[in-house]
């Protein structure tokens, strides 16, 4: 697993995958200041219109309070968008990966797998679809674990363990998509899970370092790329059998 993570490292960082680097970080940066900038807004209308509110309910003589409570909550708000942008960031990532996934598998299978058949690129909209449902999930799971943040650290230790699970199950299936029907890909991932797991916990590791975390779609899937043949061995039948591309997208 250890030498699977340095080469992805690696390869990110070689000549042939910077296009593609540059390419989805610009593209995780604009989905991430959109996604700041209504946040900001949707908190700062909140704020204005419980002022306004509060004002009309308690009298003019509290305008001066309410003010300066709305001030504050402006700077929370601002501030609640970095913090926010810093957990968000593994959805907006798992979203950038369908558009970049087969690209960046190519390149692995290509240098480090040149005898072996490459594998099948996926539909676009199955890859853009699988992106979603792991981006609304991964949103969906740091919703339920947001109130452990403020029990002694725990809700930090949940958010790394779900990181870990979530992304470990998208790269490895997007990976192994490449090679198997859908329903065989994720009974694999089943399979292995624990080794998914521990694998997403690299990943994981990686997203959480500001940044850096911005190559997450391309660590993660590289790193997957070998995961996914060290788990599946000297299969004659991934070599011989083309994968399906005729299933539903949905």
């Amino acid at each position: 697993m250890l030498d699977a993570a340095i080469k992805a490292l690696t390869q990110i960082l070689a000549p042939p995958m910077r296009a593609i680097l540059y390419r989805s970080i610009g593209f995780a940066l604009v989905l991430i200041t959109v996604m700041a900038i209504g946040l900001q807004r949707a908190l700062s209308w909140f704020a204005e219109s419980g002022e306004v509110w509060a004002e009309t309910a308690l009298g003019s003589s509290f305008h001066a309070p309410l003010n300066i409570l709305a001030w504050i909550l402006s700077i929370a708000a601002g501030l609640g968008v970095v913090l926010g942008a810093v957990f968000l960031m593994p959805a907006v990532t798992s979203l950038v990966a369908g558009f970049f996934v087969d690209d960046v598998a190519e390149h692995v299978e290509r240098e480090y797998y040149p005898d072996e058949r490459p594998g099948v690129a996926l539909p676009f909209g199955r890859a853009i679809t699988e992106s979603t449902k792991a981006a609304l999930l991964t949103i969906l799971v740091y919703l339920l674990a947001l109130p452990f943040v403020f029990v002694a650290g725990a809700g930090f230790i949940a958010f790394f363990i779900a990181t870990a699970w979530l992304l470990g199950r998208e790269y490895f299936e997007l990976a192994a998509m490449r090679f198997r029907p859908v329903a065989e890909a994720k009974a694999m991932r089943k399979e292995y899970g624990t080794t998914v797991f521990m694998a997403g916990l690299v990943i994981a590791a990686f997203v959480s370092i500001p940044i850096v975390n911005l190559a997450t779609p391309l660590f993660g899937m590289a790193f997957m790329v070998h995961m996914h043949k060290r788990l599946s061995g000297p299969r004659p039948e991934l070599i011989d059998v083309p994968r399906r591309t005729d299933l539903p997208v949905a």
